[in-house]
């Protein structure tokens, strides 16, 4: 169930862009519909848990100011910056949470459900900062040195796609170091 609340303003772009005749329109009506996506998404999201989602207030501030900027300017520009500008937030996060809690957001997410050494909580971490400013990287590559459509393909399934085969790959790193529980004799 999150992880449908968690990709519905994405999909929801996706849909609306293919919406208008007019594909240079497509963009400015994705970008309405996944604002108001957004909106829904985190009064679902509070509906369900009475609580907030800070990956889905953080998605939904950068998507009304950067697509605020998009439809007031006409300039779709804005709006292709958002993933990266999310990502890049993300990465922060990730890094400055050593620094700043004094364990990082990885292990304080995971810790509940499997030990591990810290060098691993701390390479999960550092993988995933690294992951996230490598994914606003090819973001800002694939928007502007492709079609919109094109972007708003990639945008759903290329990352998407990414971000599975990564995780996947985050869960075989994980698996290498952690122990078989011991049996009561």
């Amino acid at each position: 169930m999150k992880f449908l609340i968690d990709f519905f303003p994405v999909v929801a772009f996706f849909i609306a862009f293919y919406i208008p005749e007019d594909r240079s329109q497509g963009i400015y009506v994705a970008t309405v519909v996944a604002i108001a996506a957004s909106f829904v998404q985190v009064a679902i999201w509070w509906w369900l848990t009475r609580r907030f989602e800070k990956m889905h207030l953080i998605t939904l501030v950068m998507l009304v100011v950067l697509g605020a900027a998009t439809l007031l300017l006409q300039d779709e520009r804005f709006i292709k910056w958002k993933p990266t500008a999310v990502y890049w937030l993300f990465a922060a996060a990730l890094l400055g949470s050593r620094v700043f809690m004094h364990k990082n957001l990885v292990q304080r997410m995971l810790e509940h459900a499997v030990e591990l050494p810290q060098q691993v909580w701390n390479n999960l971490n550092m993988g995933w900062a690294v992951f996230f400013i490598a994914s606003g990287v090819i973001n800002l590559y694939v928007a502007f040195n492709f079609s919109n459509e094109i972007w708003v393909n990639f945008k759903l399934f290329g990352i998407l796609g990414l971000t599975l085969l990564f995780a996947i790959g985050q869960g075989l790193y994980m698996n290498r170091y952690i122990s078989a529980p011991k049996e009561d004799q």
